[in-house]
């Protein structure tokens, strides 16, 4: 608890939920509903996808309608994002299969640091400057243990990433001074198991690993709901 701070409750706790790459709020959809079920305030914060300053510019639009002490979770690309914002109201940090670039790193350093799962999508922008996700890859890497309507929602929704997200060095991320909590993929085929593990462990984040794959939101939603429980009842 910091210095001053009053105890909270769960109800005064708002969970605000980042979507990475190729993704958008709906992402988050099984999640929120049991937060809310609780009386959890839930909110999902939408990304242009355009520049890592531009998404958090995003985010801490986002945050400025969050009430009370915030906890603030990432997916994937988001985990950047939820690392640069600088409000004061997030208390706390959850890392879904995350990225975690540390003081001078960029997105790209760590999620190419490891050899890619063979089934990794080849990624590459298009006329527009713009990188897509191949349709074929939501049913190889990106979410093979989903079904074949939630892919099918996964790809029709899928938002675009610009390169400039991921090729700028970050400042002092945010996990350095926040307690931080870690759902590592054991199955991703998208950010290795490795590098998960690694970023998870520099952080000294409350590491949870789960056999699950790269969209644990739709596929293993119980998991995330659960993480998330425990850094909300941290921050009470």
């Amino acid at each position: 608890m910091y210095e001053g701070e009053a105890a909270t409750s769960a109800s005064d706790v708002t969970v605000v939920l980042v979507h990475g790459a190729w993704a958008d709020g709906s992402s988050w959809t099984r999640v929120i509903g049991p937060l809310a079920a609780e009386g959890v305030r839930t909110i999902a914060a939408p990304l242009p996808l355009t520049s890592l300053a531009d998404d958090v510019a995003a985010l801490d639009r986002t945050l400025e309608r969050a009430a009370g002490p915030v906890v603030l979770a990432g997916h994937a690309y988001a985990g950047a994002v939820i690392a640069a914002t600088r409000a004061e109201k997030v208390r706390a940090l959850v890392y879904v299969a995350a990225l975690a670039p540390d003081d001078g790193e960029t997105v790209a350093d760590v999620f190419y640091g490891a050899t890619p799962h063979p089934q990794a999508p080849a990624l590459a922008p298009d006329a527009h400057g713009l990188i897509y996700l191949p349709d074929d890859a939501f049913a190889a890497a990106f979410a093979p243990n989903a079904s074949a309507e939630e892919r099918a929602v996964l790809a029709a929704v899928q938002r675009p990433i610009s390169p400039a997200c991921i090729t700028v060095p970050v400042e002092r991320p945010l996990w350095k001074d926040r307690p931080t909590w870690f759902l590592v993929a054991e199955q991703d085929r998208m950010i290795a198991h490795e590098t998960q593990l690694f970023m998870a462990r520099r952080m000294k984040a409350q590491v949870r690993s789960h056999p699950v794959d790269h969209m644990p939101t739709v596929t293993a939603s119980a998991v995330v709901v659960e993480i998330i429980r425990e850094a909300v009842a941290a921050v009470r």
